[in-house]
Parts: C-alpha cells; structure tokens; sequence
C-alpha cells in the first residue's frame, strides 16, 4: 500500500488536468476489472462484476493547484488564481510545479512584515520561475501542483494530495482483494474536478444510475493541539461520515456500514465536519436520488504540503469497503 500511495501523491494532477493521474490508475486496475470506459469530463469508470445491485463507489483524481492568469512584464513573476481551496497562511514559500516540470515559489509581499502575521489576499501572491534569464515557457492559461515528494514516519505517511490520493489507492487496493468476486455490479469511479465543486461525481452519477454509493475521501481529525471539536483522531480507524455541509448519510446506509465493521472487526469511528464535503453529496442526488455514504481516511493538516495520513487507518478503510462489497445488501 504504501508504494502504491506514494505512486499516486507524487504524480502532478490539479482540478481539470487529471490525464496524468487516470493513467497511472488505469495501468493498475486493468487486470482487476471487467469494463472500463473514460467518460466525456474524464471520470475513469471501471466495472466490476454483474449483479443485480448497481453500486458506485467514488473516489477523486484532482488536486488543489493554481492556474497562472497574468505574466508580470520582465520578470519571472506570475500572477495565478486558484484551483481549489487555498489555504493562504500555508501559501508563502510553497512550491508549485508545472506541467514541463518547472517548479516555482509562491511568494507575498512584504514576508518580514505585515504578512508575517496577517496573510495577504490571493491577488497579492504570486509564482516566482525566475531561472536567471529571460526565459517565457510558462505563460498565462498554464496550471500547477503544489509539490512535495512523499516522507513517511513510522505508520504515518506525509505528503501533498492525500486528498484524495490515499481515497483512490484505498479503491484501487480494494478491486485487487476483491479479483472480481462480487454479488454487485460495482462500478469505481475516479473523478475528477471535486475540488472546484464536485463536478466530475454528478455526470458519472446520472450515467452509472447506482442504486447505493460510498465516497472514499479524506476528512480532517480533531487530535491535534488545540484542534477543533472533532471526534476523529488519527489512528483510529476508517472514519464512517454521519453529516457534513452537503450530505446527511441515511441511517440504513450508517448501519449498514457501521455492522460490517463490528462482524469484521475493523476499527471505526464516526465522522461530523462543520465544513466540506464530498463526491457523495453529488451523487445522492443524481436522478431520481442515490442513498450514498462515505468512507473517510484521518487526515491531519488537510490543503496543504503536508498532509498527515496513518497506514492502520488505510487499512481499516479497504477492510471495510472490501468487506461491504464482498456480501449481499439489503438497503
């Protein structure tokens, strides 16, 4: 799991420009699946067995990045909005790369005064790709990744695009334990632009017509000093969502999770945020509407560099989704 991981947070893939990643991905499932088709927006849709039971299973390629909208004149200064929810007190000194491989350096304004404490507006920042000449190859229109390569330290793994990176290897993981064996039509669905407003969930959705859904995302953990009134922590198992700001997960949906977990004996814990979402919230509302829930990984330090997951907790997530999918549902 952990190469695999590392695979999928170092490959460069902001909202809207996931080739990249659907590559990758369609390189390690094909053995696992019987169909898969890439959709018109570019969700990476793989079908596993053909039961009556339709069941998708959703997890997101995109990044949070940037997109350069102004070169300033003679510099190697870029003016960039935003692709995702930045978080600006993170922004001054990050590294993003492009696509070329060009790697630049977010920077504000006045770094040793005012901005040492109050962060700027986003219009203030800018991308330096200054290389000592006049060099011009990054121009306005081109978009980027933030970048770090991967550190692990002991069962955690710390890395940008966690989110939702470990949500598709927990996928992924779980179609190589399944080798095809289900009573469902299990469609996995990679999707893309859920950073910039669930827009690849929805159309994937309305094509697949699923009778139940999971979302595999990750979720923030309240463990931290002075953290938030979360009762997530890292290290405590797959984190089954009861609410967030766009989905309030049926309760057949909670129970039928929250039992395979005790029948299999895979730690869990229930997860509440105050703020996001997920692909969930999308597709339980495609058609004629969808009972969907979501599997969430504990994440630390989430829309950042340095995003915080624990390997047990992966575990405990494939478990369960392995598990849920590998037997009959009633729901």
């Amino acid at each position: 799991m952990k190469d695999l991981i590392q695979k999928l947070v170092e490959v460069w893939g902001p909202s809207g420009y996931e080739h990249h990643v659907r590559a990758l991905i369609q390189a390690e499932v094909q053995a696992f699946v019987d169909e898969m088709t890439v959709d018109a927006l570019g969700n990476l849709i793989c079908r596993v067995g053909s039961g009556p039971k339709k069941i998708m299973v959703a997890a997101h390629m995109d990044e949070i990045g940037i997109m350069v909208t102004f070169r300033e004149p003679k510099t190697g200064y870029l003016r960039f909005a935003n692709l995702g929810g930045l978080i600006q007190t993170t922004l001054h000194g990050s590294r993003v790369r492009f696509e070329d491989g060009t790697v630049g350096v977010v920077a504000a304004p006045d770094a040793f005064g005012a901005s040492r404490t109050t962060a700027p507006d986003l219009d203030s920042f800018y991308v330096d790709v200054s290389d000592g000449t006049d060099a011009d190859s990054i121009t306005p229109g081109s978009p980027a990744a933030f970048w770090r390569p991967m550190e692990s330290r002991g069962s955690r793994l710390i890395s940008k695009s966690m989110d939702d990176r470990v949500g598709c290897a927990v996928a992924i993981e779980t179609m190589r334990r399944l080798q095809k064996q289900t009573p469902h039509s299990l469609y996995f669905v990679f999707t893309v632009q859920e950073e910039v407003g669930i827009r690849g969930a929805r159309p994937a959705a309305f094509s697949v017509e699923p009778d139940l859904a999971i979302a595999l995302d990750v979720c923030p953990t309240g463990d931290e000093i002075q953290g938030e009134r979360n009762v997530v922590k890292l290290g405590g198992g797959a984190a089954i969502k009861l609410q967030d700001t766009g989905l309030i997960v049926p309760p057949a949906v909670r129970d039928w999770m929250v039992d395979r977990a005790e029948a299999d004996k895979i730690p869990y814990q229930f997860e509440l945020i105050k703020a996001g979402t997920t692909d969930a919230a999308g597709i339980q509302i495609a058609r004629a509407g969808v009972p969907s829930g979501c599997i969430s990984i504990p994440c630390r330090y989430v829309h950042t560099t340095s995003e915080m997951v624990d390997l047990g907790d992966v575990e405990a997530c494939v478990g369960l989704l392995t598990g849920l999918l590998s037997h009959d549902v009633t729901i």
